[in-house]
């Protein structure tokens, strides 16, 4: 019976044959699922999808003519081929853009190769934990009353282009010149504060609007600023809304609502990248001290 199958494969099936898989076709087929995944995933949060629907039915429009030989539009589309790869380029550049800034914001090759880029930059807390508490101090006091804010905290990505749009400050963050910056008639309470380190550097910054469709309709043009400077740039962004009071805040591109101060004071920490010394290393540092003060 094996040998009867065996016969049979070598005369009808001697075409097929296993190809030979290495570990570096298994690491391609893993870095192109990522890229396609990723790809796809862009596409869903972008204007860029509807753009794919209308190019997908082009295509299908063209198989069609292709198919019913209409010559006269088979002609038409080899006319113009040649310039559509430029036209999609032109169509899809602030999309490709976005993409481009957020994988340089992976930190893929920092992670890689730690000592080929400035390592001093984490060494130290980018704010303090007195303008952490004076951020979420500033945000509930303005939700109480309903009093709309936008306010950007800088990380890695420098927002200098946004600063530049705005009214530069230059002044140390505190709960009172937040509320005094946002409060309703004042000269400075449109637009965006950006924050670095512990300053506030400009205020009434104007801010690039997401093109996401999983936006929330009801979230007006503050929120969809917010979620928009966070997928341009590497950035924190808080926002309280006029309508409602409610709290929010954007990073990486994802938009959390109605948070509760707990929540924005974690999200907070979390960017502010500060050292925390372990209880073991306190405890070694105490112990060496006192026997430096035993032996003097």
């Amino acid at each position: 019976m094996l040998d009867a199958l065996r016969a049979f494969v070598e005369q009808n099936l001697y075409w097929v044959s296993m190809p030979r898989v290495t570990y570096s076709d298994v690491l391609e087929i893993i870095i192109l699922a990522f890229f396609v995944y990723h790809i796809i995933l862009w596409f869903k949060e972008t204007r860029a999808w509807s753009l794919l629907k209308g190019i997908v039915t082009l295509a299908v429009l063209i198989l069609v003519a292709y198919i019913l030989q209409m010559n006269t539009i088979l002609w038409l589309v080899k006319s113009i081929i040649s310039v559509a790869f430029i036209a999609l380029v032109v169509l899809f550049q602030p999309e490709l853009r976005r993409a481009l800034d957020r994988l340089g914001q992976k930190g893929l090759f920092n992670s890689l190769l730690p000592f080929a880029f400035d390592i001093s930059k984490n060494a130290h807390e980018r704010f303090s934990d007195r303008t952490v508490n004076e951020i979420v101090r500033a945000c509930y006091e303005m939700g109480k009353y309903k009093t709309g804010a936008l306010i950007i905290v800088e990380r890695n990505t420098p927002l200098k282009e946004y600063e530049e749009t705005g009214i530069a400050i230059d002044a140390v963050v505190s709960a009172p010149l937040l509320i005094n910056i946002f409060e309703h008639n004042t000269p400075l309470h449109d637009g965006a504060v950006i924050v670095k380190g512990n300053r506030v550097t400009a205020a009434t910054c104007y801010l690039p609007l997401s093109d996401s469709t999983s936006l929330n309709k009801s979230l007006g043009t503050r929120h969809r600023a917010g979620l928009g400077v966070s997928e341009a740039a590497d950035c924190l962004a808080i926002i309280v809304s006029e309508e409602t009071g409610a709290v929010s805040v954007a990073l990486e591109g994802k938009l959390s609502h109605n948070i509760t101060s707990d929540y924005l004071l974690e999200q907070l920490h979390k960017v502010q990248d500060k050292v925390v010394e372990t209880r073991k290393k306190r405890k070694k540092r105490k112990g060496r001290a006192d026997n430096e003060k035993d032996a003097d």
